[in-house]
């Protein structure tokens, strides 16, 4: 039998540590299929930093999330043995001492990981420990921004850079990449020529807009198809009214209810790890960033259990 969170009708949801959804930690159980990990780093960002203390946040806007997933018909707690494995410890003065350590320490769990950020940096090292198992993954990669591009201010690995880096070094399945929600200014027409030749198809905010939810997880299962796939949500997806503490927002973005729709459309891919990054507490208002990443946390990880049998 699983170990599930504490009871909240025998203890007030606002009392206690606030591991993600009251779960119980990793050394409190034998074993684990599925693990919450935090990684406060946010030493790769380019703009406003904050987000090393996200994992904080979500786990504390966590505590009222239940065990029952209606949406997906789904007790993930039953289903799979869940955890908090705590924090992954990042070096914040050293980004490539930072990587190094964020890969060594998801490398060495046995359980498939939602990881909460942290900027966007974090995703090259969790994405590596993923290929190590089970090759190069196909990527469905909500976000405002293509992070994409070369270099800032010539540092190669920052929030801005990791799905490049990730391409480079082989451990992508370039023929299964996607950025949903994508929106703004950019630097020029180049980067999107960039992007499409790395392998990525593009489905914009405007297209969820108009092609609607359905449509969209269409174009997403048919292009993952049967290949283990690695999602990855920075949480500046969602339009600064439904998530304005993060680094970098951009006008026009998808709702929270259009992103837990269309993640649940995923249900049956082989997903094999995820993260949500960039909450950056910092800006946010009455918890309404931390509260949306709580559940974007708690669908990956209804996701993940669906796939234990």
């Amino acid at each position: 039998m699983n170990l599930g969170p504490v009871d909240s009708s025998q203890v007030p949801r606002f009392a206690g540590p606030a591991t993600f959804a009251r779960l119980p930690r990793l050394d409190q159980v034998e074993r684990a299929e599925v693990a919450v990990v935090g990684v406060p780093f946010d030493t790769g960002v380019s703009y406003r930093p904050g987000a090393r203390f996200g994992p904080a946040a979500v786990r504390e806007a966590s505590r009222l999330l239940r065990p029952y997933h209606p949406g997906l018909d789904v007790s993930p707690f039953e289903r799979a043995q869940v955890v908090d494995a705590g924090d992954i410890v990042a070096n914040p003065f050293d980004i490539g001492a930072a990587i190094e350590a964020i890969e060594t320490a998801a490398g060495g769990m046995d359980a498939r990981l939602v990881t909460i950020g942290g900027d966007h940096t974090i995703a090259l090292p969790l994405l590596r420990a993923v290929a190590r198992r089970h090759g190069p993954v196909a990527l469905v990669h909500f976000d405002a921004h293509l992070d994409t591009w070369d270099t800032y201010f010539g540092a190669e690995y920052t929030h801005g850079t990791p799905f490049r880096r990730a391409v480079e070094e082989g451990i992508l399945d370039t023929e299964a990449l996607s950025h949903v929600g994508i929106r703004g200014p950019l630097y020029g027409k180049r980067d999107l020529e960039d992007d499409r030749r790395l392998g990525f198809g593009i489905l914009t905010a405007a297209d969820v807009l108009r092609r609607g939810v359905d449509e969209v997880v269409d174009v997403l299962r048919q292009r993952v198809g049967d290949r283990p796939v690695y999602v990855s949500v920075d949480i500046d997806v969602l339009d600064p009214a439904h998530a304005p503490g993060t680094g970098t927002p951009e006008a026009g973005g998808l709702t929270s209810r259009e992103l837990l729709e269309i993640l649940r459309g995923l249900a049956g891919c082989d997903l094999v790890g995820a993260d949500v990054v960039e909450v950056a507490p910092a800006y946010d208002h009455a918890e309404i960033t931390s509260v949306a990443a709580s559940h974007v946390a708690y669908d990956l990880v209804s996701l993940l259990a669906l796939r234990e049998k």
